[in-house]
């Protein structure tokens, strides 16, 4: 039995620390959850297994939601505002994602469950906030991996127009299915290959722009810092003069604000990471450099080899295609061979690691929904691996969408889609935030000290009211052009807000169907399924190997400590 005093939140039971909402029908039998010292106590309380270790989830951390946007669409920025102003907007936004990094971590680490934030959005805040939550979430996700098949078909019509449209498609629904059905140790396993690669395109990337920047190029031009005098820093957008620039600052800024993302994907994998109070710990610490070394730099980069007013850039603008990276023309500039086919074939292992990602979280994102009572029950059957296999296969019925894109005319079906669900990103931010901030006030109105708990947020609640805001502040205002004098156009209006009325509703309908209330501080749920997760924590008795002690073993170089898996293989 677990004994939790009142300041840590209530007293649980025997009874009802196995309580955990919508949990059942698993596949085979359900495992033990919880028993006293000396025998076997379990990960979860729910279908899912926790085979994520050190090397998947810093991997992961470090680029498992990397995509186009860092390597092509960050070009948009670039035109719209200039260099100076892309940096800036990255820098800025970069600092106000790590706000809402550090809210994710204190809360995800506290209580590291299937689903994360979505499900902590209904525990804590309100039963149809949750709701909101999961779908809004769970919608992008989805539309979203048609959208990265498509942007890998554009890619790869780089080297050959000929390249069947289908046979992309197929290969993609195929290779996503095989590594997201089995275990999660497969995802797991792909992602920290593919994040690989693009930790080493990045690099690759960034020692490219200083080397040529300092006169390592075929010409033998030290360019330097030349772009941001001539044309100049800060590019006029939509009108001119000081206004423009503004304008162009705004524009660079909504580049930054679809690029830099992360927290919400580490959140994802909460309720699969081994030892999840040591590893998501620090997984969300690598978010910070993470943010600085690939978002700021990245932009810095960007603005350096490059002027916002290139013929080529303007001409390829919004097309997700090869042609179109900064990076690619600014290679095709200088004459250099080869390197532009690498950086090429290393974008392709990004878009499709990018795709990847979105699979698992849509799956796991409709898993956590189905355990909160959200989605069909029959989502929360588990296969033996503790795999979600329903909630795959709806997740893939998703993926088929990627076929519109074998035809140009219905192609554009894919890009509406992603267009109507971008603002979901936004709004989950700002429902991290609102809920962290329902979490301190419970922490407060229990007794609970924050600085007892396994990792306490700095500076809190001011980063989450901050974050919060400027959030909110974004989401309102980068559909501003819309309502500018001969600029309103009823589509572009409902592809900037159109997620804004849809979580409304969502909101509204569940509020009255299931008559929920917000859930006041003194009685939130704190304990939940706290019990289990501490027990399995204090099981071990030695710490988790290191990243590199793992990639030693990997390599066969070092052996694995016989003390890593101390718990009973529950696969």
């Amino acid at each position: 039995m677990f004994n939790y005093d009142k300041g840590a939140g209530g007293i649980l039971s025997e009874n009802n620390a196995s309580a955990s909402p919508g949990v059942g029908d698993l596949s085979d039998e359900q495992p033990e959850v919880y028993g006293t010292e000396g025998e076997y106590v379990a990960s979860n309380v729910d279908g899912l297994q926790r085979h994520l270790g050190m090397r998947q989830v810093s991997m992961i951390a470090v680029g498992g939601s990397i995509g186009t946007a860092l390597f092509v669409s960050i070009s948009s920025g670039l035109m719209a505002g200039g260099p100076g102003s892309l940096f800036i907007a990255f820098t800025a936004y970069s600092a106000i994602l790590g706000l809402v990094n550090n809210c994710m971590a204190e809360m995800a680490v506290f209580m590291p469950v299937s689903g994360s934030f979505i499900r902590f959005a209904g525990k804590w805040v309100d039963e149809a906030f949750g709701f909101m939550a999961g779908w809004n979430f769970f919608l992008y996700e989805a539309c979203m991996i048609p959208y990265e098949v498509s942007a890998l078909i554009l890619v790869l019509q780089y080297w050959s127009d000929n390249i069947p449209a289908w046979a992309v498609v197929i290969v993609c629904i195929v290779l996503y299915g095989l590594i997201n059905v089995f275990a999660v140790k497969y995802y797991g396993e792909t992602e920290f290959w593919l994040s690989s690669g693009k930790f080493v395109l990045l690099l690759m990337l960034f020692c490219f722009t200083f080397v040529t920047m300092v006169g390592g190029n075929p010409q033998h031009d030290a360019y330097g810092f030349r772009y941001w005098r001539d044309p100049g820093s800060f590019a006029e957008y939509i009108t001119t003069g000081a206004l423009g620039r503004f304008e162009g600052f705004l524009g660079a800024l909504w580049s930054a604000a679809f690029t830099v993302v992360g927290p919400e994907y580490i959140a994802m994998v909460a309720g699969e990471t081994e030892r999840p109070r040591i590893l998501l710990k620090q997984a969300f610490k690598t978010m910070y450099w993470r943010f600085g070394f690939f978002y700021i730099i990245g932009a810095l980069c960007v603005g350096i080899i490059l002027p916002y007013n290139n013929p080529v850039l303007i001409e390829n603008a919004g097309g997700n295609t090869a042609s179109a990276s900064p990076y690619v023309i600014a290679m095709q500039n200088m004459g250099i061979r080869v390197l532009p086919d690498l950086t090429n074939a290393l974008m392709v292992t990004s878009i499709f690691s990018a795709g990847n990602a979105y699979v698992y979280c849509g799956m796991r994102s409709l898993y956590g929904l189905a355990l909160e009572g959200q989605a069909p029950a029959v989502l929360k059957t588990c296969s033996r691996s503790g795999i979600p296999y329903y909630c795959f296969i709806i997740t893939m019925c998703f993926t088929l969408l990627s076929l519109l894109a074998i035809s140009n005319s219905s192609a554009q079906v894919v890009s509406w889609l992603s267009s109507l669900t971008e603002a979901s990103q936004l709004i989950d931010y700002i429902i991290i935030c609102f809920t962290y901030i329902f979490f301190y006030r419970a922490c407060l109105a229990q007794g609970i000290d924050r600085g007892t708990l396994p990792y306490t947020g700095w500076g809190q609640p001011y980063c989450a009211y901050i974050g919060l805001a400027f959030e909110i502040a974004v989401l309102g205002c980068y559909g501003y052009a819309t309502f500018l004098p001969g600029q309103w156009d009823i589509g572009t209006f409902f592809s900037y807000y159109a997620m804004i009325f849809f979580d409304i509703i969502t909101y509204g309908v569940w509020k009255l169907w299931k008559r929920t209330s917000v859930i006041k501080s003194s009685e939130a749920d704190l304990v939940w399924d706290r019990p289990v997760i501490d027990a399995y924590e204090a099981s071990f008795k030695h710490p988790p190997a290191s990243f590199s002690a793992e990639v030693l073993h990997m390599l066969r170089i070092r052996k694995k400590p016989n003390y890593d898996h101390e718990m009973p293989d529950h696969s």
